[in-house]
């Protein structure tokens, strides 16, 4: 017997219920294992997460000689490439520099094309014969850690044979100094940092001094309690030190903190 389905509004037969249904079965195994597949993800995801919390921080006598090693690691980085501490021994600076202060070394200017010039305040290992020997530690192991120390940069160098100096005049310039007024190729230096009471020349004339190329002529601030240039000319460059012993310009006074002073990264 036919059987005549009704039409719906637009004019297409209306499924029977086993017609509509068929779909559904055929739907269901794909919308089954899709459920499936995330519930394993879900499960590996959670999992995983259990598994990195389960993992056990490292002891601390692990942890502690790893910090402390990077510790030395970054500050020999920063003593070599960087900055470097000096302790100032002496009162040839004053006022700008005191005896005891710490003062931060720039070493990344050299590295970068800087020069010494008139002016700046620098540091600069001895060239032979401007300090007397340097005492040593009689203990053995406080000899150690001090050189240790020193090597990575955390207290100032040990064998202390490097001076802080104003640069004066660069090579191939001439300096002279008469009376109280000293020059520079001919022309008059003004000198606003000088310690109270002293003038340029604090009654030692000399020159005209040729200072040779490679080499600058430095002197203290403090300039009548300064053995400085002036006073090694018969020595090895005629009292001039070579460009190749200067560390680098004094960027700042870092210690005591009621000193700090920042002099700028290439000095002033």
């Amino acid at each position: 017997m036919a059987v005549n389905l009704p039409e719906t509004p637009s004019g297409a037969p209306r499924a029977s219920a086993d017609q509509h249904a068929a779909p559904g079965a055929a739907d269901g195994p794909e919308v089954s294992g899709g459920r499936a597949e995330a519930r394993r993800r879900a499960r590996g995801s959670r999992g995983r997460k259990a598994g990195r919390s389960a993992r056990r921080p490292r002891p601390w006598w692990i942890e502690l000689p790893v910090m402390a090693a990077v510790g030395l690691v970054v500050a020999l980085l920063i003593k070599t490439c960087l900055f470097q501490v000096f302790t100032i021994p002496s009162g040839s600076m004053e006022n700008t520099l005191r005896i005891g202060d710490r003062v931060g070394v720039n070493k990344l200017a050299p590295l970068t094309g800087w020069e010494p010039e008139p002016g700046q305040p620098v540091v600069f290992k001895d060239p032979g014969g401007w300090l007397p020997p340097q005492p040593t530690d009689p203990n053995p192991f406080t000899n150690a850690v001090s050189s240790a120390l020193s090597f990575v940069g955390l207290v100032p160098p040990k064998d202390d044979n490097y001076l802080v100096k104003r640069v004066i005049a660069t090579g191939g310039q001439t300096v002279r100094c008469e009376g109280s007024t000293l020059t520079v190729d001919g022309r008059k230096v003004d000198e606003p940092y000088l310690h109270p009471g002293d003038d340029s020349c604090a009654g030692l004339d000399f020159g005209p001094v040729k200072v040779p190329s490679g080499y600058v002529w430095v002197e203290g601030d403090h300039r009548s309690d300064s053995a400085d240039s002036r006073y090694h000319q018969h020595g090895p460059g005629g009292g001039a030190v070579p460009v190749d012993n200067v560390v680098g310009p004094v960027s700042a006074v870092v210690w005591p903190l009621n000193h700090f002073d920042w002099f700028g990264w290439a000095g002033r």
